[in-house]
């Protein structure tokens, strides 16, 4: 690992040039990224941190936010209840299309996709001390290891445009999958993906992840240890949406990507990886960040069916 952060830097001065892709669109504030941004972090589970590049630059989570709520839903309401009303199926579809829904059953296929994160996050109530945003806003500086703060700018643009978001909502009501405060939820939902990050921070939550739940510099327990492989598996399954099988065939990890252009990889035991560039393909994940990942996977053995 001491070769790290000169490779990390490697990889930055590799791919930056690379100018393929654009920002997300179809939310207009994103669209105004810069898009020579690209960082690319590592930390381990003992806490050891490594990075290359603007890793100081703030973006929202948007989907990379969806494991991280799933988890806390499961605390919440067990694995049973979660899977009653969300599958565990890749959905072969889009992450943002409405044809997200099971034949039989209607539920959505998965908590990675929109249909599963907008019931997931229904799912998060208020408790006697604590409002339901605040819960989450809580759970992301926990992870992080430092307070975290919403994107009101984000926020508001994804609101004023989600319309299909919406109409994903309404049909899941309709189906008796999420209650009637249908705005409500879909405003928490929102306001998850538009929490603030940068690269390191990412990786942080990643090496949460891949810490069997605990956080490497504080060691608070955010999930339990027995619920991690049920994010994992989901991640590594439906994570990376409709590429998600090229993504297992070449890299072999637990990944999530967000529309902002945020990575996170999950090296179970090992470490997490986040890359940063708001260059995005047409499944939604960062250019950069692809390319760099498999590079540094390759580079230092870590898919998980290599021995």
């Amino acid at each position: 690992m001491e070769n790290m952060n000169q490779f990390l830097s490697k990889l930055v001065e590799k791919y930056r040039p690379l100018s393929s892709g654009a920002p997300a669109s179809y939310i207009p504030e994103l669209a105004k990224a810069d898009p020579s941004q690209f960082a690319i972090a590592v930390v381990t589970c003992d806490g050891k941190v490594f990075q290359a590049g603007d890793v100081s630059h703030k973006f929202t989570l948007q989907s990379a936010s969806k494991p991280f709520v799933y988890g806390m839903a499961l605390e919440e309401h067990g694995r049973e209840f979660m899977r009653s009303r969300v599958g565990v199926e890749p959905s072969g579809e889009a992450f943002n299309s409405i044809v997200e829904l099971e034949k039989y059953t209607h539920r959505p296929y998965n908590p990675m996709i929109n249909s599963g994160a907008i019931a997931v996050s229904s799912f998060i109530k208020d408790t006697k001390n604590m409002k339901r945003l605040d819960r989450i806003l809580e759970l992301f500086s926990d992870y992080t290891g430092h307070a975290v703060t919403i994107d009101e700018d984000v926020f508001m643009s994804e609101k004023q445009t989600a319309h299909r978001n919406r109409s994903i909502a309404h049909l899941l009501r309709h189906f008796e999958i999420i209650g009637d405060d249908i705005e409500e939820s879909l405003d928490l939902y929102f306001k998850q993906c538009s929490v603030l990050v940068n690269t390191t921070d990412l990786a942080m939550m990643a090496a949460t992840l891949a810490n069997g739940g605990a956080q490497p510099n504080t060691k608070k327990v955010l999930v339990k240890k027995e619920h991690v492989p049920d994010i994992l598996s989901l991640m590594f399954t439906c994570g990376m949406y409709d590429s998600a099988g090229e993504w297992a065939y070449t890299v072999g990890l637990p990944a999530k990507s967000g529309v902002s252009g945020g990575l996170l990889t999950v090296v179970p035991g090992k470490m997490g990886i986040a890359t940063y560039s708001p260059l995005i393909d047409q499944q939604g994940h960062s250019i950069r960040g692809v390319h760099a990942v498999r590079d540094l996977v390759e580079q230092f053995n870590l898919n998980i069916f290599v021995n």
